[in-house]
This record gives C-alpha cells, structure tokens and sequence, in this order.
C-alpha cells in the first residue's frame, strides 16, 4: 500500500497519468465528433442514392417506351442510324447536303440481262436523274457490258447468277435500305414506254391516293394475262374490273382480287410505307412471288379497293420476250425439236441427240410450287395468329349479305 501510495504521489508518475486521461479522451472525443462527421456523410450519401436510384427509375420509365432497333441498345439514341440510301458518295471533298437541299427522289429497280440492253436502256432514259434513282439487278453476270451507256456510271448495279427480281428485292430492297425514295417502281426488263411518262405517273397515283398501282397495258401490242391490267380508253386510273359471265366473275359488289385491288408482278409501283409491308410478305426462299399478287391489297394502307389501281393515262407495253431461264442451248433444243416434229410428220423419226432441261419450262414448274407452298404459308399464319383480324373478312361477308 505503502508502495502504491509512493507512486501515485511521485510527480512522473502523476504526469504520465495525466497524459494518458489526455490522449484518451481526445481519442474519445474524436470518435464522437467523426461518428457525427461521418453519419451525416452517409444520410447525405444515402439520400444522393436514393435520389440517384428515382432518377434512374424516372429515366428507365420515359424510355422504355423508344423503339430501339436491336443491338443498338448499348447506344445513345442520338448516334443511331435506322435507315440507308443507295446515294453514291465521293471519296473526298464531300460536303453533306442540308435536309432542305435534298430532291425527292423514287427508285427504279429492275433485274436485267445483256439481251435486252437496247429495252432496258429505253426505259432508263425515260427516268430523269433529277428524280429517279436507277439499280439494275444483273442475273446474267454481265455488267460491264453496259458501261457503254450515259447513265450506267450512276445506276447501282448488284450481280448475282441466275437469281430472279424477287430474289433481289428480298436481300436489297430492305425498307430501311430504300426509306429516302418515295415510290419504288419494281419492273421486269421486257416493258415499252412509248406512251408513259414517269413525272405524270407520280402526280397521277399521288393524287389518286394510289399506294400500289402499275401501268395499264396496251392491249394492242401487249400479252395481257388479267384482263384488270388492261388500257381503258380515256380514263385516268380504274380499280376494278367486270365479268359478267363464265368461272370468276366480277361486278360492282366484288371485294376480291383479281376484280379489284389487284396488280401484276410485272410492272409494280409501290409508296414507301406500302413497300416496308409488302417486304416482310416476301418469303426469303421463295424467289418467283407467285400467289403475293392476291394479298398485296393487305399492304395498301387502308381500302385495298381504293388505294390500289391501274393508271390508264400513262401506259406501257409488255413485250412478252423471254428472258429469265433462256440459254442458246434452250433456244437450239427448241429449234431441234420442231425439225422433230417436222420429220416425224414425214415418218423419219430423229430423237433428240442430247437431252437438253427447257429453263423456261422448268421455271414455270418452280414458280407454280412455290405458289402453293406461299397459299399455305398464309392460311397457317392465319390460323396460328390469334391476335391477327382479317379486315376484309367482314367486308366480305357484307357483300353476300347485300
């Protein structure tokens, strides 16, 4: 005790004592005052989170709603292209035009070969530049052959073997791909434009409300396979036809193509918001489009009885050549066979020495098939798509009752 006693009253010992209390209760002192420091930090932090997070939530609601094509998502909606052109640009000294400056412009499409070179070039030079731009689908390979021709330099050209218009249009003519152009003219190379005049035709169906229409045909000089394509005389456009006897016939209650809303694929004219519906229609694998004549109507943006017609004023010819699935073996097989015949008739038989496919016969083979095989495509998209109303259904139903 008496040791402890010495020690407490021993000055150094009293001093350090003093230190310590010191030094600890500064620490102490410290922990409170930064504990203070730091729960006042995080409700700040802790708020700025939660303001952080109602921002977040605010943003994910308003935006949620944007059409993002897909893979863009990762992007800012600013930088995002969703559409092309098929404007050729230089490699230097471009100067982008102001939106103002822009013509506007429609596209003429075509699948070509080098033997109608002298129709096709016809008709190329019936589209003026200023309004029209021009791309040829080449299925015969050859495409410097036409470099000879004025506009050729400015036309888009795409090669592919043996591939047919559809097959083109499918792989591109993408909407997005075509958006700048207002009407897309989608033509077989075999057409005479005489008596036709691109810039009329355009006033024409703009003024008619037409969103798909083709050229009437002149039934003089034409091969006319539906008689709703055919020329009538001083009219301006017409959009239905009449029969009034034998299988199919058509009157002023008709509500189906062929008596209305109907167009060949020959000479097709489509607008712009016609052509992004009529696209996704277009089956990838089926190349000839038979059977999207009947159903090009539920493209039509409204009334297919109204918004598709034939323009009577402004008309064209088709030639009727045959072109896709013709080779000179074809056409020496063809020869060959009526020397065939020839001597058959003569009772001197001469079989054919090599036996050569028909391209035509067999395309119309090909093209009949796949007909059928689009007929079911569509009936079972129909019966699968419980949220899909045909609208011409009723009205369908309303002319039998009438």
């Amino acid at each position: 005790m008496k040791a402890q006693a010495s020690q407490l009253s021993d000055p150094k010992s009293r001093s350090c004592l003093y230190s310590v209390f010191v030094m600890c209760s500064l620490i102490m002192g410290a922990y409170f005052i930064g504990g203070a420091f730091i729960s006042e930090e995080y409700k700040e932090r802790l708020t700025w989170w939660q303001g952080s997070e109602n921002v977040q939530n605010s943003k994910y609601a308003t935006c949620q709603n944007h059409c993002r094509p897909a893979g863009s998502e990762a992007l800012p909606q600013g930088i995002i292209e969703k559409t092309s052109d098929l404007e050729m640009r230089p490699l230097w000294n471009y100067t982008k035009k102001k939106d103002t400056e822009k013509p506007s412009l429609s596209l003429l499409a075509m699948a070509v070969g080098i033997k109608q070179k002298d129709v096709v070039n016809k008709i190329v030079k019936k589209f003026p530049s200023s309004d029209f731009v021009v791309m040829l689908f080449h299925y015969d390979g050859k495409v410097d052959e036409w470099g000879g021709l004025a506009w050729s330099n400015s036309a888009i050209h795409v090669s592919a073997l043996n591939q047919a218009k559809w097959w083109f249009a499918k792989r591109f003519l993408h909407p997005d791909i075509v958006a700048e152009y207002n009407y897309l003219f989608l033509w077989d190379e075999d057409i005479g434009v005489e008596n036709f005049d691109p810039r009329r035709y355009l006033k024409i169906i703009k003024g008619e409300g037409l969103q798909i229409s083709q050229p009437a045909l002149d039934t003089v000089k034409s091969e006319v396979h539906y008689p709703i394509t055919a020329r009538v005389k001083n009219s301006k456009v017409h959009r239905r036809m009449y029969k009034f006897r034998g299988s199919g016939r058509c009157d002023v209650r008709s509500t189906d193509p062929p008596c209305t809303g109907w167009v060949e694929m020959m000479a097709p004219v489509f607008s712009k918001a016609a052509w992004r519906c009529v696209w996704h229609m277009i089956q990838n694998d089926l190349i000839h489009a038979w059977g999207l004549d009947k159903l090009l109507g539920y493209c039509a943006r409204g009334d297919r009885a109204k918004n598709v017609g034939v323009v009577d004023s402004e008309y064209i010819v088709h030639l009727g050549l045959p072109t896709l699935g013709v080779s000179e073996k074809n056409k020496i097989f063809n020869r060959h066979l009526m020397h065939v015949s020839v001597d058959l008739c003569r009772k001197k038989q001469v079989p054919p020495s090599s036996p050569v496919v028909d391209g035509r016969v067999e395309v119309r083979r090909q093209s009949f098939n796949e007909m059928q095989i689009f007929q079911k495509r569509w009936k079972d998209a129909i019966t699968t798509d419980k949220c899909w109303i045909d609208p011409y259904r009723k009205l369908a139903n309303q002319s039998v009752v009438h």
